[in-house]
């Protein structure tokens, strides 16, 4: 390999909650790097996978979704956001472009008018800031082929993107072309990580997020942004086996029971499921114990925030 034609640098993926960031980010790596939930706001940390085009590497921080914060966590990650966007070699904007269909029809849901205004605020960063962005239109396999060049002629003429994509995350569509383009980005260099690593997530937090993936989806309408997964303890087992202990933690007794399920199946069917995508991610036999707690204060513990990454002083 050598350095003098190779390429590597730092892609930030901004967007409202929702839009469809960390469906790209798993779709550019070609293997899973980050959750991906019916949940919105649930990349509560940058999370780096590593795509590979040609000679480039392309490192790309998926960042918490920008919204407008309520609370101590919610400033956290907004402020996460942007910080990764300001370190970038390049920025792109995820756009839900149903979303912005149905706004613009006046049919929009609550949450569509959300990320709608979601999106209005990210652009009015990127003015605030001088920021060249790169507009991806996301979900366009579900949008009106004739609705999709006057959005995107709405939007570039904000002023903040100097190119558009129009792509479907969870289709493909689209999505090689960014990667090219991406990899073309890139400043001369050597690569930062090695050709087959796929990610910087330490174990232990890749463990903890595919359990909160699962939490989330199994109790994603009884139980709002109050959990946490916390792994305790990753020790080697015999046979090559690995043993992961796991907390989930909650805010209220109620949530606790919410969590555990009629005879405990709730929280037997997260178990399961997460480690069986362990077990395929790591390619090794895994044992994962599940234990809930409550912890009223969770959402305060600067311990938390140090693990996530996150500034608790935002």
């Amino acid at each position: 390999m050598n350095d003098l034609t190779t390429r590597a640098g730092f892609a930030a993926v901004i967007g409202a909650p929702n839009a469809g960031k960390s469906t790209l980010v798993n779709r550019l790596v070609g293997s899973k790097v980050t959750i991906v939930t019916r949940k919105v706001q649930t990349t509560r940390f940058p999370v780096r996978g590593v795509a590979m085009e040609g000679d480039s590497q392309v490192i790309l921080v998926d960042t918490p979704g920008v919204f407008t914060p309520r609370r101590r966590l919610d400033r956290a990650m907004v402020r996460s956001a942007w910080t990764g966007a300001e370190e970038a070699d390049a920025v792109m904007h995820v756009v839900d472009v149903i979303a912005e269909i149905a706004a613009e029809d006046g049919k929009g849901s609550s949450a569509d008018r959300f990320a709608v205004d979601d999106a209005a605020t990210i652009i009015a960063g990127l003015k605030a800031s001088g920021r060249k962005a790169i507009l991806v239109l996301n979900k366009i396999d579900g949008a009106p082929k004739e609705r999709l060049l006057g959005l995107s002629k709405r939007l570039f003429d904000e002023g903040v993107y100097d190119e558009v994509f129009m792509i479907s995350a969870e289709k493909g569509y689209g999505v090689e072309d960014l990667k090219k383009r991406l990899a073309v980005l890139m400043p001369e260099g050597p690569w930062l990580y090695p050709e087959d690593q796929t990610a910087d997530l330490p174990v232990r937090l890749l463990a903890a997020e595919i359990t909160r993936e699962k939490v989330y989806l199994r109790v994603h309408e009884e139980l709002p942004y109050s959990a946490a997964v916390e792994t305790t303890s990753y020790t080697e087992a015999k046979a090559g086996a690995v043993r992961i202990e796991q907390t989930i933690f909650v805010e209220r007794d109620g949530q606790r029971a919410i969590m555990l399920g009629k005879g405990g199946e709730t929280l037997k069917w997260i178990g399961s499921h997460a480690r069986e995508e362990l077990k395929e991610i790591l390619g090794r036999t895994v044992h994962l114990f599940l234990h809930v707690k409550v912890r009223e204060n969770w959402q305060d513990s600067r311990d938390f925030y140090a693990d996530m990454g996150l500034d608790y002083d935002a």
